[in-house]
């Protein structure tokens, strides 16, 4: 069994920073692909950022040059720190990670989500 738990959120100002954490444990054999996704209130979910295993790295515009997203493949977590939050930020943040586990299962996990509010 495999379960994410992300930490991290909380309530920032306007222009603040926030650094997110999304831990995979459990019956891992190798982690591959790792991103974010964030739901805000009457939205639909929407891609933030997705690192490949190897480093590569992809941003949506709306987050592009004030976030940077990146893993540690020893602990099996990946990151997301936010810079020049603005209220339109706020959302739900949902990580996930694509992985095998120990009986080479290959398949996507997501982690509980973490609450990011940007407000004076």
């Amino acid at each position: 069994q495999v379960q994410l738990v992300e930490s991290g959120g909380g309530l920032v100002q306007p222009g603040g920073s926030l650094r997110l954490s999304c831990a995979a444990s459990g019956s891992i054999f190798r982690t591959e692909g790792m991103g974010w996704y964030r739901q805000a209130p009457g939205k639909q979910r929407e891609f933030v950022a997705i690192i490949t295993r190897g480093g590569t790295t992809t941003y949506a515009d709306s987050v592009k040059g004030r976030f940077t997203i990146s893993r540690d493949n020893a602990k099996n977590t990946v990151y997301l720190q936010m810079n020049s939050l603005q209220p339109e930020d706020t959302a739900v943040y949902y990580c996930y990670q694509v992985i095998w586990d120990t009986s080479r299962q290959f398949r996507n996990y997501w982690g509980q989500g973490t609450q990011v509010t940007v407000s004076s």
